[in-house]
């Protein structure tokens, strides 16, 4: 098993403060850029992230907890943050992400006492049978590849701009 809770949890704790700091400041052209039709921009990545923090991870970790495979996980529709037009600023989505993250990191500590919790098991809509490792894992991941997606989006934006240097930029490989 190569998941350390308290090895992820460093990373859900850092991604708030690392998006704020890698965010913060930066014009509309680099926050609203994307790759393309049906692809997001920072914004929403950081909109999406803070929907999963409200309805994804910490309630079906408690279902795992306390329904085990009685009953289907709550549902979580990964692109509701599309259909809700926010005119928050990037500052004030910051400090909605970053206060639900640590809540919900908080009861993550709570609720994970031991390793032996993490084998738990419960029901996902598409999946079947998940355990609490491969939910508390796959959020992490969540993270990582949100900061990526990120990253990535950025660099498209200048893609026809680096010239023959794009053989040699790996955030621009297809």
């Amino acid at each position: 098993m190569n998941i350390n809770i308290k090895e992820a949890i460093e990373v859900l704790e850092t991604t708030p403060k690392t998006l704020e700091i890698f965010l913060t400041g930066l014009s509309a052209g680099w926050l609203e850029c994307n790759e393309g039709e049906g692809s997001w921009n920072a914004t929403q990545v950081i909109d999406h992230l803070i929907v999963g923090e409200k309805t994804n991870w910490i309630p079906r970790l408690k279902s795992i907890l306390q329904e085990g495979e009685e009953q289907l996980f709550p549902p979580f529709d990964r692109f509701a943050h599309l259909t809700e037009s926010s005119s928050k600023t990037l500052e004030v989505k910051f400090l909605e992400f970053k206060s639900l993250r640590s809540e919900n990191v908080s009861t993550l500590k709570n609720l994970i006492v031991d390793d032996q919790q993490l084998a738990m098991t419960g029901l996902h809509p598409e999946f079947g049978k998940v355990t609490a490792k491969e939910l508390i894992s796959t959020w992490v991941v969540h993270d990582l590849t949100h900061i990526s997606q990120i990253i990535r989006i950025m660099a498209h934006r200048y893609r026809a701009d680096v010239g023959p240097w794009e053989a040699y930029l790996g955030v621009l490989k297809k």
